[in-house]
Formats: C-alpha cells, structure tokens, sequence
C-alpha cells in the first residue's frame, strides 16, 4: 500500500460508486481503496488508522446530514476531498468550496474532466468542472462587499460551526475568526440590512447562493 495511491470513495450508490472506483483504477493502475462505501464515519476511522490521499465524496449520501457537515467532517482529517455530485447548484458548490473541499464535479461531467480533477486534487491544486463553474459565475451577488476570509467565515458560521471551529477551518485564532464575523454584520447594518443573529446570517447566505 505504502506505493499505492490511497482512496476514500464515498458514495451510497453501489453501480455509482463501482463505476468511480473503475475509473480511478483505469486512470491510475494499481491504488489502495482505504474506504468505498456511504459511511462518514466509517471512513474517517478508516482514514485515521490508514491514511488516505485522496476523498472522492458524493454529497447526497443519504444519511440525513447536510452536505457541509459531511464535507466538514472529512476536511478535518486533513485529505484533499473531491465531490463528484448531482447536487450542484450554486448553493452546494459554493458551500462546499467554503467548507474546505479541493474540487467540485458534476456527474453529467465527461470521464476525462472527472481524471483531470483527480490529478488537480492529488496535486495539491483545485478544479471544478466546466458546467460547474458556470453555475458559479451565474450565482446572485452578494448585497455587499465582502473580502474572501469575510464571506468564507459568514459561511461558515452561518452553516451551523461553533466560532472555535470557524476559527480551526481559517487556521486564525477566535478573536480573529469574530472579527471577521463583526465586519460582516457591520457591512450588512450599513447597507440597510442589519444581521444581528446567527439565524439571520444563515438566512442571508442562503439568499445569496452561500449555503444551500
């Protein structure tokens, strides 16, 4: 194993996730399947006790968790998560993306965008497929002017994370991570539209295609 390139594959549909697994062997070769199957949990433990390179994740996986709680989860053993779903509205990629995940591909994507992403996640880099990007650039704006660490720690915080959290998931202290939720709500209040709860910050991103 230690030779092989190490997968975690994620995905409740067995033909779905057979498929993802016979590409990844076509386009690779011999790899280690640390983890195949529906199971978050599962296959954190299995990542712990064995490392992995790479998380190809479905983000419906049909275990009554949200999308962001599941990409959270796996961010947090510190391997490069690729999704590969049908959920890929604005909502879900962007929240995704916020969350810590290295790719985005939509499951009508060709087989050859699908490699492509693979070799741009295990690289260290980012990718999201053609049509996935478009639905991104064809996302509402946001009311105001946000700078990238405000709107990713808006997101974050909005989507139900502890500040301690938000602050691990942007690397900064907690003072710093409330700061930036401070600017946000002072932002907002001087457009008109003041956002003085947590609830009214996740109402906000979802209108704006933050959150699902």
């Amino acid at each position: 194993m230690a030779n092989q390139t190490r997968f975690v594959v994620l995905e409740d549909h067995p033909l779905v996730r057979r498929a993802l697994v016979e590409n990844l062997i076509s386009h690779m070769g011999d790899i280690a399947l640390v983890y195949s199957g529906a199971s978050v949990s599962d296959a954190v433990q299995a990542i712990n006790e064995q490392g992995a390179d790479c998380i190809v994740l479905d983000l419906d996986l049909g275990d009554g968790r949200t999308p962001v709680e599941n990409v959270q989860d796996l961010v947090e053993t510190s391997v490069p998560v690729l999704i590969v779903s049908a959920l890929a509205d604005s909502a879900n990629v962007r929240a995704s993306l916020t969350a810590g995940a290295s790719g985005f591909v939509s499951k009508t994507a060709e087989a050859h965008q699908f490699v492509d992403a693979v070799d741009a996640t295990l690289g260290g880099g980012h990718y999201m497929s053609p049509d996935t990007a478009s639905i991104i650039l064809a996302a509402p704006e946001s009311s105001v002017q946000l700078s990238d660490r405000e709107r990713m720690a808006m997101s974050l915080y909005a989507s139900g994370m502890k500040m301690s959290a938000v602050a691990r998931r942007m690397d900064v202290s907690i003072g710093t991570a409330q700061e930036y939720i401070k600017r946000v709500r002072m932002k907002y209040a001087k457009s008109g539209n003041p956002l003085p709860t947590k609830t009214q910050l996740y109402q906000q991103a979802r209108s704006e295609g933050l959150l699902p």
